[in-house]
């Protein structure tokens, strides 16, 4: 059964206590929280307030996904409230020396690679890992099509993860549907970050589409 982890890029910033509470009712396994500086990627999101109340009034696990430049420079304060913390191989960070802090501080490190980004470049960092996240569309914003070329990364790390016996969870997020998300769990996907699909009319029942793949 995979993870299901929504991203609250698409709930309703207007009233995320609701969506919390409905997404806790639902029994998500985790809530997907982008953090963009506006430099990185084109569009900023959660800045660490947001996430720190967030923290005091769930007991979900918080993946945080650091979609900002340098993102060493910030770990010592998303470490404490994040369970999984996740920023950019391309995002100018010294990449096994912020893996390592982020595990010091007690939190799951999580590399993510872009879609311009080969899977093998990450491949002698994955042993430093809790989990790797594949963008399946260009980060930055919420709603866009599902990059299929994602899959063969997939694939290829569950390939890679397998054969060193490694224990690292595969995420992906971007695109995420009911036709696209069987399709993520088949090629190898532990984690699935919906956004604009989980956030809509139903969204208990679509939580169950999700999380009985």
């Amino acid at each position: 059964m995979a993870l299901l982890s929504p991203s609250m890029l698409s709930s309703n910033f207007f009233n995320l206590e609701n969506d919390v509470r409905n997404l806790e009712k639902a029994k998500v396994d985790m809530l997907h929280l982008d953090v963009m500086d506006g430099v990185f990627v084109p569009n900023i999101s959660f800045a660490f307030p947001v996430i720190k109340a967030i923290r005091k009034n769930t007991d979900l696990t918080l993946d945080v996904h650091l979609m900002i430049t340098e993102p060493h420079r910030y770990i010592k304060k998303f470490a404490p409230i994040s369970d999984y913390l996740g920023f950019h191989f391309e995002a100018g960070s010294p990449i096994a020396e912020t893996l390592n802090e982020i595990r010091e501080l007690g939190c799951k490190p999580c590399l993510t690679i872009k879609p311009c980004t080969e899977p093998e470049e990450i491949f002698p960092f994955l042993h430093l890992c809790d989990m790797v996240l594949v963008m399946s569309v260009e980060p930055g914003f919420g709603g866009q099509k599902f990059m299929p070329d994602s899959l063969r990364k997939v694939k290829i790390l569950k390939e890679e993860i397998t054969r060193r016996g490694l224990d690292v969870l595969i995420e992906i997020d971007g695109g995420i549907n009911e036709e696209t998300a069987p399709l993520a769990v088949e090629a190898g996907v532990d984690v699935i970050v919906a956004g604009s699909y989980i956030f809509a009319e139903n969204m208990e029942q679509r939580v169950k589409k999700i999380k009985a793949l």
